[in-house]
């Protein structure tokens, strides 16, 4: 039931953004290696569907292309707590705070998928305009942080491009060589 496999999914859905359902179907695949339960695979699938649609949004934001972020999500999970909370996410007022949200929806600190994805997605859906205005919120909620801004930003970068990521940060991060075809 766990997290692990939402929090990898993003990439997931940005490989195969053309095709919903196959975004679907390859986050439950890649989930299933590590999290037999459905509710673990159910997160994966959220996500993942969640960064394809987001893919297909670029320069768009608002209301209207997070709604379709959390749409999407809801329309490829399979039934269960999960989606369940992302059907939550979806209803809540669009003046909600993140903290209130992080009650209603949960914050990862179960580090459970049905505890953490549906607030990620609204985090994501809710900030898709800036990757960076998206992860001091999100942060902000505590709980299980890296899982809920590796989520979001997983989310959020396929809206806005890797240029809209902030340059010391990215300067600031891990080097990997490409080219040589291995990381180091």
């Amino acid at each position: 039931m766990g997290n692990g496999g939402a929090m990898r999914a993003g990439p997931i859905g940005a490989y195969f953004a053309d095709d919903l359902a196959m975004a679907a179907k390859q986050a439950r695949l890649s989930a299933e290696v590590t999290h037999a339960h459905p509710e673990g695979q159910a997160g994966a699938i959220a996500v993942a569907v969640a960064a394809a649609q987001a893919s297909r949004l670029t320069g768009r934001a608002g209301p209207a292309a997070g709604s379709s972020i959390l749409k999407a999500a809801i329309d490829h999970t399979p039934d269960g707590p999960t989606r369940d909370g992302l059907i939550h996410a979806m209803i809540l007022d669009p003046e909600t705070s993140v903290y209130e949200a992080a009650r209603e929806l949960g914050n990862g600190s179960g580090v459970i998928a049905e505890d953490t994805v549906p607030f990620a997605v609204w985090s994501a859906a809710r900030h898709l305009a800036s990757y960076e205005e998206a992860l001091w919120p999100t942060a902000s909620a505590w709980g299980d942080m890296d899982t809920n801004c590796a989520i979001v930003g997983s989310i959020v970068a396929m809206a806005v491009g890797l240029e809209a990521i902030p340059e010391l940060w990215r300067r600031s991060r891990e080097s990997l060589d490409l080219s040589s075809g291995s990381l180091q």
